[in-house]
């Protein structure tokens, strides 16, 4: 076998290797080099040390110069692609509601259990709280009319993304070409970050060899609470605010619907971490429930794309957890904007490698936050990935069967017809 060839087989059994389990075994690496060899050892450590950090430094680092691109060309590939909904008008008015909730839910619950995360930037860099409400819009408009060259090049988010609105919107009446143009570039830089999300368990190694090396397994301590907060808040949306949404279109008990969509969809997706590798298993649950296939067909697939509650919690509670370790101080109107747009921004997690988390400094960028700070919450995002994309996915890929049932339910009570919430419709006479 040639050198080669045998480089290959390398590189090919590295990319056979899922990436939560690339992840772990980085994680793992990182808390016994942290353990045998730490920051400030002996002398001859001293070299190794700086380099297993500064893999952790060069993947925040990467993250961050792909970003802004990122978010650029997908949300305006997204906008001028985008096809009409027809008759959907009920289950996008629920899904938009269903996120807007889910990222009221996530600020709330992040101002009752505040977290601090330990940044090795944190104390590096100065941040100043806005001085109220008027500041905070000032310095949305501000944002929003930058050029958008130096938008790009100074990661100002808000104005990328207003300027990918923009000209995506202007976009939608161009040529099949041009649109086909936009969609290969997105799609390119799109492939750019998964190669950058595969060398992620190099770049977590650092992370956690530089965090445990200087705070001590303690760290994890603080993962574990960030976790818990992210799955207590997405269990809330799942099991309380959807089904009061589902009761106040159906009048009737929501949760028969609520556990199958639940163990049907959520248990599936929760594997597979991917709502649209879960369109299939969706489509097949809304037949067996009796939906309606014109209805479904449509709405099942756009809600792998606007239906994203769970990455509307993702993106407010890291926000917040980064708000509240560098001491920036948030009043209720400005919780309110961050909450529309983690909204606005959770509609485009879908097309992300990455998912949420690298939309995240999109949000920071409403307090004017640092984006190595961002990157940095963005690298514990991807630490703590294995347990919140899971959730996450559970949470988004379930309740697009969910709205789309309640929606054909509500018509059906309003037209004076009988349905039964939760139940195979070719099994109902049997159960009844």
């Amino acid at each position: 076998m040639t050198e080669e060839k045998k480089k290959r087989n390398i590189v090919q059994m590295y990319n056979d290797v899922s990436l939560i389990k690339k992840i772990i075994v980085g994680l793992i690496i990182g808390v016994i080099l942290a353990l045998a060899i730490p920051q400030g050892g002996p002398e001859w450590t001293v070299g190794v040390s700086e380099v297993i950090s500064l893999l952790g430094t060069l993947f925040v680092s990467a993250l961050r110069s792909v970003a802004p691109i990122l978010v650029f060309f997908l949300v305006i590939s997204a906008l001028m692609n985008a096809k009409t909904a027809g008759s959907m008008r009920t289950v996008i008015v629920l899904y938009i509601i269903s996120t807007l909730v889910a990222a009221l839910v996530a600020v709330i619950a992040s101002f009752i259990f505040p977290i601090d995360l330990t940044l090795a930037v944190a104390d590096d860099v100065k941040q100043e709280s806005p001085s109220g409400i008027g500041e905070v819009l000032g310095a949305i408009v501000m944002n929003i009319v930058a050029n958008p060259v130096d938008a790009l090049m100074n990661a100002n988010f808000i104005g990328v993304l207003a300027w990918s609105i923009v000209l995506g919107i202007a976009l939608r009446k161009s040529s099949d070409n041009v649109k086909d143009v936009f969609t290969t570039i997105s799609d390119a830089v799109s492939t750019v970050v998964r190669w950058v999300i595969n060398l992620a368990p190099f770049g977590i190694m650092g992370l956690v060899y530089t965090s445990v090396s200087e705070s001590g397994l303690d760290i994890f301590v603080e993962y574990g609470q960030l976790i818990l907060l992210l799955v207590g808040v997405m269990l809330v949306i799942a099991l309380v605010t959807n089904p009061i949404m589902v009761f106040i279109c159906t009048r009737q008990n929501p949760y028969p619907l609520v556990f199958r969509c639940l163990k049907d969809s959520g248990l599936t997706a929760f594997f597979t971490r991917s709502s649209a590798a879960n369109i299939p298993i969706n489509m097949e649950l809304c037949r067996k429930l009796g939906l309606d296939k014109d209805n479904y067909s449509v709405s099942i697939p756009l809600g792998a794309t606007i239906n994203m509650a769970g990455a509307a919690i993702t993106i407010t509670v890291m926000t917040m957890a980064a708000v509240h370790t560098v001491g920036l101080q948030v009043d209720l109107f400005t919780a309110v904007i961050l909450c529309v747009l983690a909204a606005v921004s959770a509609c485009g997690a879908s097309g992300v490698a990455g998912g949420s988390l690298l939309l995240i400094p999109l949000a920071c960028s409403l307090f004017g936050m640092d984006t190595t700070v961002a990157m940095e919450v963005v690298a514990i995002g991807f630490i703590i990935g294995v347990i919140q994309d899971s959730c996450e996915t559970a949470l988004n890929s379930s309740s697009d069967v969910l709205f789309t049932a309640t929606a054909e339910y509500r018509k059906m009570r309003l037209e004076g017809k009988e349905y039964h919430l939760g139940k195979d419709a070719y099994s109902l006479d049997e159960l009844d």
